[in-house]
């Protein structure tokens, strides 16, 4: 038996990590561009990366070690992505790396960028941050800070796990995305830490685990970005592991930063979950969910409040799956707005369903009715805003 108590203070509670976030001038303003999170003792350190074909320096860099590499030190960037910049992006990061303070005894420093694609590092600015940092705080809240781009919020959580002899241990996060979200994965950063003592092994199995059922189940606006990065890494201070309750801490905490990553969607007001059920495989129920949670149109009418089904019933169609329009029903929440008996969406339940899709977040379920597979994804609708901030990025 354990219980998981959600704490307040992101990464700062996790025993032997430490963070801060500081302005080097990167970003306009005062907020933080630059951040860091060390730990007193070395990590094992897992990693998923974006499946785009242009991974960024960063992501080039971390996979140039040797396998099961430990380390004790991460730096990130915000304001520029580091990505397609060559050999020189690459050489840009071990230079700013190896200006890290010695006394800190740096191991195998890693470093992790967000931003604009295609121009090189300010390695000078960047390098200043090390005379700012405070290397003993714990300020997650700046670091917090530092890795947001387009984000509207900060993103951060951390939970305390207790086990039925009392010994405890810690897991904690900050994330950022809000825009070019299509995880496999998404324009998204995820930096966990732990002090469990989790053996290697667990960790590569469950932060894939987790990382498939929470971010790569997310859609903003069906792009996926080529520094997109989820990092879990592990002190071991605290001597204490229970696999199941890491598990399900895990799982938690990689859920409720996906479902904030989509409530921050760039110009998004709702956060839908698409659920198809009942298709002939689970390769087919995957695919239209994901084609449901990526679709312009379907996007779009969410905006609108548009009880639409058409461009539900026209995407599953599209998507190339087997389906039979006399088996389809479509629901929003528990109402349905399409089946062989209710072909036409008369003024009552139209109107039922104006007033479920008002709501802040709500579901539409799909029953294909052709097997037993089911796939649950998630998305956002997509406004004005969304093309206000993406056509000015760069500003």
């Amino acid at each position: 038996m354990f219980d998981i108590f959600p704490v307040k203070g992101g990464l700062s509670v996790v025993e032997g990590f430490y963070c801060d976030g500081v302005n080097v001038g990167i970003r306009e303003g005062t907020q933080p561009d630059v951040a860091f999170i060390r730990s007193d003792n070395l990590c094992d350190v897992s990693a998923t990366f974006t499946t785009n074909k242009f991974q960024a320096a960063p992501i080039k860099h971390y996979l140039s070690h040797e396998e099961n590499f430990q380390t004790n030190f991460i730096l990130i960037n915000a304001k520029n992505a580091n990505a397609m910049t060559g050999k020189r992006g690459i050489e840009d990061i071990e230079t700013i790396l190896s200006a890290i303070p010695k006394n800190l005894q740096p191991h195998n420093p890693l470093m992790s960028s967000t931003g604009v694609i295609g121009y090189p590092l300010p390695k000078e600015k960047i390098i200043s941050a090390y005379a700012q940092f405070d290397f003993q705080a714990k300020n997650s809240d700046a670091a917090a800070q530092a890795i947001m781009t387009t984000d509207s919020f900060k993103k951060e959580l951390a939970y305390k796990v207790e086990l039925s002899d009392g010994s405890v241990f810690h897991i904690a996060a900050i994330c950022k995305g809000a825009g070019m979200i299509n995880p496999a994965m998404a324009t998204m950063l995820c930096f966990i830490t732990t002090d469990a003592d989790i053996p290697k092994a667990d960790m590569d199995s469950l932060l894939k685990q987790s990382v498939d059922q929470s971010f790569n189940r997310i859609s903003v606006d069906g792009d996926t970005s080529t520094n997109d990065t989820v990092m879990l890494l592990a002190n071991k201070q605290s001597g204490v592991y229970n696999k199941e309750a890491f598990s399900q801490a895990l799982n938690m905490l990689t859920h409720r930063l996906a479902m904030m990553i989509l409530e921050d969607g760039e110009g998004a007001n709702k956060v839908v979950a698409f659920e198809v059920k009942n298709a002939a495989s689970e390769a087919d129920a995957q695919k239209a969910a994901k084609a449901l949670s990526n679709s312009l149109l379907v996007k779009t009418a969410l905006f609108g409040e548009d009880p639409n089904w058409g461009r539900i019933a026209s995407t599953i169609g599209a998507s190339g799956i087997d389906c039979d329009e006399e088996k389809l029903v479509i629901k929003y929440d528990d109402l349905i707005v399409y089946s062989k008996e209710f072909p036409i969406l008369d003024s009552e339940r139209e109107a039922k369903a104006f007033e479920i899709m008002k709501q802040k977040s709500f579901k539409i379920t799909c029953d294909i009715g052709l097997g037993e597979a089911s796939f649950l994804n998630y998305g956002c609708d997509l406004s004005y805003d969304y093309v206000k901030i993406n056509a000015d990025y760069r500003t």
